[in-house]
């Protein structure tokens, strides 16, 4: 049983959701870019971000705060990259508070989402800039697959390389409507480089290295313009406060997408179009490196979350 719950309205602005797990035996958590606050088995820990898939040990029952990527840093007051793959005693953290909050959660006087509330008032801000990042990354992902969807859909055109083949006119078109979606697929290597989008791409390309007021407006229009920010030291930022790069963060969220839609698309090779992967292979190597399975042993697995519901508090 694994079921998700929105977060009470003072925890929201840090919080993705509240969740109860219960499970005979062990479970397979696969990373989500989140870090987790959880009880269960008469201890209180955090749970840091993942890059690889873990096994739990079994447990009556398990229930969990789980933070909006790149906010646990700021109401834990540690680097989320020093909880990378990691696991904590809540003590360890807090040192006495810790302990004190612990045990409260375990005899029942407070919930988790109640000693977070109690943690709050002596959290940092949370990183602008990376906030930012992170909603762009995670918006990315969406239209990257829609600009996968509609480079394929137009590809027959693509194979003589013309200029104004379909193929390229559909890159040119995403490269004017939303060359930061097309910045984040080039980046990750989410579209083809080669075969017949690969005259497209090279067109698209060509016109976002054109200087002029497209590019002008690009910037005016960039979330985190307004934070002066070198690449290099946003980066960092973002490690300490999500746990690992805007890669490693992109290929988690990628991923995510496609657990949540598994359970509507019929075939890896349609999954891997709907999610915006590059092809069946590209899934294939990104499931196998994040939960230790082929994408046959993983997504044949029978899912108990409500994924609509999921969807829901994802987007709130």
């Amino acid at each position: 049983m694994y079921e998700e719950t929105a977060p009470p309205r003072r925890l929201r602005e840090v919080a993705r959701c509240l969740w109860r797990s219960a499970s005979e035996g062990p479970k397979r958590i696969v990373p989500d870019g989140c870090v987790d606050l959880v009880a269960g088995d008469g201890e209180v820990f955090v749970a840091g971000p993942d890059t690889m898939a873990w096994s739990s040990a079994p447990a009556p029952a398990l229930s969990g705060v789980r933070f909006r990527p790149g906010h646990a840093a700021a109401v834990l007051g540690v680097a989320a990259d020093e909880l990378r793959d990691r696991r904590v005693p809540l003590g360890e953290l807090w040192g006495r508070p810790g302990e004190l909050a612990a045990e409260r959660v375990l005899a029942g006087e407070w919930s988790l989402a109640e000693a977070v509330a109690w943690r709050l008032p002596a959290a940092s801000s949370p990183d602008a800039a990376v906030t930012a990042l992170i909603a762009r990354l995670d918006a990315g992902v969406a239209r990257v697959a829609d600009a996968v969807a509609m480079l394929a859909g137009a590809g027959h055109g693509a194979e003589s390389g013309r200029p104004g083949s379909g193929g390229a006119r559909a890159a040119a078109m995403l490269a004017a409507t939303d060359p930061e979606g097309w910045r984040i697929a080039e980046a990750g290597a989410i579209l083809p480089r080669r075969g017949p989008q690969a005259a497209a791409i090279a067109e698209t390309a060509a016109i976002l290295a054109r200087p002029g007021p497209q590019a002008a407006a690009v910037r005016a229009e960039d979330p985190a313009a307004p934070v002066a920010v070198s690449e290099r030291r946003l980066r960092r930022r973002f490690v300490q406060a999500v746990g690992y790069g805007p890669a490693t963060y992109l290929r988690v969220s990628r991923f995510q997408r496609a657990v949540a839609l598994a359970p509507r698309v019929s075939g890896l090779a349609a999954l891997a179009a709907a999610t915006g992967y590059a092809d069946q292979a590209h899934l294939s190597r990104d499931c196998r490196a994040l939960t230790g399975l082929t994408p046959r042993a993983y997504f044949r697995r029978p899912s108990t979350v409500d994924v609509a519901e999921r969807d829901r508090l994802r987007s709130a």
